[in-house]
């Protein structure tokens, strides 16, 4: 009798566990807190790393600062009345620096001897500090032509712009008279002194538009030196091309020289090996293609030779360091839909250096986005995958072997049921197999029946690999009860440079087929519900959401557009980066022989086949994927009688960043799909 009551006893507790479990909620995701940074002290004995939590009431967030004890896991928070960013250490090790209201700012480990270092008019966007402590590289605003209210300056009531030329706006604001500039200034007393722009009058940016930062610019070990990265071209030049170059600055005499005259591609991410005796950066060979395989070069200042180190690599670098001894290069690349950190071991003679020696690291179902050393024997990465928010991790570079460093979100994590994630491989159209993801529901069921999501990816070269979105969360669409099916379509890397490739000019032949082979496979599944399909996707997944609206037969029950291009000539008209749509589309649309782009892989001209209830996203400052695309795409549902909605954002450009319009953005989401899936 004991023994009965015992195992009731026990069978009421298990039961009681499963139900505190919660599942995923919007209202979770934005709980979480978003780990950032991870920067080894010069002694490698602490670490900084932040950690921004949102307030959806006051619709902001903060960053906080942290220091971890590397050897005893201990960690103390700063207290700051500000939201610091950008953190890194000084040179001596001696103090933390960070931005805080636009200034660079100093404390001490111990969180005293807070000092504000810079008084810059209109404030720092990035900062570098020179190794050897004396002199500090920062960027801010520099205004170099005049606006319309310098030309009229008697109507000082009038709004107007008047536009020469191309490039008159960049991704989510409007170009202006202002650029982005280095600074060199002493570093004398805690203050910034004799500060000089080292790019002179020059209309030019760095850090580059519109995502560069404080990796533009660097120091010689020596801090005898400035490298910095810049597109010296203007108007439509600019608008066409994507060749960055580095330009070397000498501080003693003030001269400039092209550093990667020639090279023709993106030439970013400038990085001296420690001994300062060569450098290392990113490049892309073909001028106009912004996903170009990224090859690290490295430059040997005593031999004066250049070297591609990855040529003969078939993948992508994302992000690199220098290892300690000037005999490796870690790096952060792809493989197979994940994201992992990689060796190469160079030769004594850089130029003698084999891609055999490159080795992969780390292992798992997972993504790595950044890396660091903390000592001769250990790394230290941001570590996700669809089921974890990012956590910094300790990974042993000889086996591989990782240990959480932060675990800032394991209270809510530790209550939280996930869906099972599951690699699929997928027979294709062309006799090739893509890597399909399927991620299930909590409690998955395989003896019910649930409606699933195909979801298409955005870039257009992009992995689907292990992020952990706070807006695409797979995690969180299988906690409202779909099977989420998300393939590794033609175009994604980390599958070779042919398949990532093979999009371009393609964007509705072969790619589309691969989505319809991805959904297909998974809806022959006996617990799938084939009435209950639906299919959503953002930028270039939200074309492919309106390209599958007008080719599906049938097979989707609703879809959600977020950004999405849906007629390719106004777009082509209206977007900014046309270097971008030149590569990918093939040209204009006015060519004797147009591109398919405009024809046969023109979302627009299969409207007459839509008949599916259709939602449409979209930003009003998004100026990649300009608001009338997904107008004229909701007009055309709503003229054809089809069930439509559109959510628009007026302040939100290509992504939706305000924490009271994310929690809009997923309301909307999930009522849209539970009308038409659920029902």
């Amino acid at each position: 009798m004991l023994k009965k009551g015992l195992l009731l006893v026990m069978a009421l507790f298990m039961a009681s566990m499963t139900i505190a479990q919660d599942v995923l909620t919007p209202e979770l995701l934005w709980d979480l807190g978003r780990v950032n940074g991870g920067i080894v002290s010069p002694d490698g004995t602490s670490m900084i790393y932040g950690v921004v939590h949102y307030d959806l009431e006051k619709n902001s967030g903060k960053n906080e600062l942290f220091i971890k004890d590397t050897k005893t896991g201990k960690d103390t928070k700063i207290n700051l009345a500000g939201s610091p960013n950008s953190m890194t250490w000084t040179p001596d090790g001696q103090r933390i620096a960070f931005l805080m209201g636009g200034q660079l700012h100093e404390i001490k480990p111990d969180g005293s001897g807070l000092k504000q270092i810079s008084d810059v008019k209109g404030g720092i966007s990035t900062f570098n500090y020179a190794p050897t402590g004396d002199k500090v590289a920062y960027s801010t605003a520099v205004k170099l032509k005049k606006t319309t209210a310098d030309l009229y300056p008697q109507y000082d009531k009038a709004n107007a712009v008047v536009i020469d030329d191309l490039m008159y706006r960049h991704w989510d604001h409007w170009s202006d008279a202002d650029f982005n500039h280095v600074f060199v200034a002493d570093l004398k007393d805690d203050k910034l002194t004799n500060a000089k722009d080292i790019m002179g009058n020059e209309p030019f940016d760095c850090p580059t538009e519109p995502f560069g930062g404080s990796e533009d610019y660097t120091f010689s070990p020596d801090g005898s030196k400035v490298v910095y990265v810049t597109k010296k071209k203007e108007g439509k030049d600019y608008a066409v091309s994507t060749n960055t170059d580095l330009y070397v600055y000498e501080l003693a005499t003030g001269a400039t020289s092209n550093f990667t005259e020639g090279m023709m591609g993106y030439d970013t991410h400038p990085t001296f090996s420690n001994d300062g005796q060569k450098l290392a950066w990113f490049s892309m060979a073909r001028d106009g293609y912004e996903s170009d395989k990224n090859d690290i070069i490295v430059y040997d200042f005593k031999s004066k030779t250049k070297t591609n180190i990855t040529k003969d690599w078939d993948e992508t670098v994302s992000t690199f360091i220098w290892g300690e001894k000037d005999r490796n290069i870690y790096f952060v690349a792809g493989h197979q839909a994940t994201i992992q950190l990689w060796d190469y071991k160079l030769a004594k003679n850089v130029a003698d250096s084999d891609v055999k020696n490159i080795r992969m690291i780390t292992e798992g179902v997972h993504d790595y986005r950044s890396v660091a050393q903390l000592n001769s024997k250990t790394l230290i990465g941001s570590r996700m995958s669809m089921s974890e928010a990012p956590e910094l991790f300790t990974v042993d570079i000889k086996n591989g072997t990782e240990k959480p460093l932060t675990d800032v979100n394991k209270d809510i994590f530790d209550n939280l049921k996930m869906g099972k994630v599951e690699k699929r491989m997928v027979a294709t159209t062309d006799g090739k197999e893509e890597l399909v993801w399927v991620v299930y529901p909590p409690n998955f069921d395989p003896n019910k029946k649930y409606p699933a999501l195909l979801y298409c990816q955005g870039g257009p070269q992009s992995a689907v690999s292990q992020f952990f979105s706070f807006r695409w969360n797979f995690q969180l669409m299988a906690a409202q009860g779909y099977i989420v099916v998300a393939p590794n379509r033609r175009g994604l890397p980390s599958f070779g440079t042919k398949w990532n490739e093979d999009i371009s000019k393609d964007w509705g032949g072969q790619p589309m087929k691969d989505y319809l082979s991805a959904i297909d496979a998974v809806a022959a599944e006996p617990y799938v519900d084939n009435d209950r399909l639906g299919c959503v996707g953002a930028s270039y997944g939200g074309y492919s959401v309106y390209m599958l609206a007008g080719i599906h037969e049938g097979r989707f029950s609703a879809f959600i557009s977020h950004c999405g291009l849906f007629d390719m000539k106004s777009w082509y008209g209206t977007t900014e980066e046309l270097f971008f749509a030149n590569w990918d589309l093939g040209g204009a649309y006015w060519e004797k022989n147009p591109p398919k782009a405009y024809t046969e892989f023109n979302p627009s001209n299969y409207v007459q086949n839509w008949d599916t209830p259709m939602m449409v996203i979209h930003g009003g400052h998004d100026f990649r994927v300009p608001e009338g695309q997904g107008m004229q795409a909701f007009q055309a549902a709503k003229l054809k009688g089809i069930p439509a909605r559109f959510l628009y954002f007026p302040e939100e450009g290509h992504w939706v960043l305000n924490p009271q319009n994310g929690m809009i953005w997923h309301t909307e989401y999930f009522k849209w799909l539970d009308q038409w899936l659920k029902k």
